[in-house]
């Protein structure tokens, strides 16, 4: 197992390093200190040690901030503004740490089916719990009652994730804590969240 992380580890810093298309088997297990035929030991290409890498990405960030504010207030809608900009602002500095993997993760998957779908697949978790989180909103009449909640979790998340993606990979320089104030007001005016 400690060679196999030592791969994954070593995968993730030459990708990070060369991006996802220029990344090679035998940098990656010079990497990791191991012979290129170890590698196969542990995997069988290039795209099977990057989802190992993907797969940790995931775990971080679909669980970065969880939680943070769930003990703080009384729940009314000043908490659930603060519980909104909590999630933002964890996303988006995960994100931020992770940015030249998620431009690697890009760059796979405009070119691979495989990656594409495990792209679709995460952003399938965080359009879920969103939707579950507007559907509970709309049910205690703290966010629009017609808006699909589905849908409106697609856009949000979208709008989200490209800003992130263009300030963090693409460099676009917007101050971290502009990006989650405005992040976070077009989230809850979009919901018709009240603030007071």
């Amino acid at each position: 197992m400690r060679t196999r992380d030592a791969l994954v580890a070593a995968a993730r810093r030459v990708i990070e390093r060369d991006g996802y298309l220029d990344a090679r088997i035998v940098d990656i297990a010079d990497e990791a200190g191991v012979a290129t035929g170890s590698f196969y030991t542990y995997f069988t290409s290039k795209d099977d040690v990057f989802a190992a890498v993907l797969a940790r990405l995931q775990d971080e960030m679909l669980h970065a901030g969880v939680g943070d504010s769930d003990d703080r207030g009384d729940g009314g809608p000043k908490d659930l503004w603060q519980g909104v900009e909590d999630a933002n602002r964890a996303y988006l500095d995960s994100y931020r740490r992770n940015a030249a993997l998620m431009a690697a993760m890009e760059q796979a998957a405009a070119i691979d089916p495989q990656f594409m779908r495990l792209r679709l697949e995460r952003s399938r978790v965080f359009i879920d719990r969103s939707a579950a989180a507007i559907a509970r909103l709309q049910q205690s009449d703290l966010a629009d009652p017609e808006l699909d909640p589905d849908i409106t979790a697609r856009a949000l998340s979208a709008m989200v994730s490209r800003l992130a993606y263009a300030t963090f990979a693409l460099g676009e320089s917007v101050p971290f804590d502009t990006l989650v104030e405005t992040v976070t007001r077009l989230w809850t005016n979009a919901l018709r969240m009240p603030r007071d």
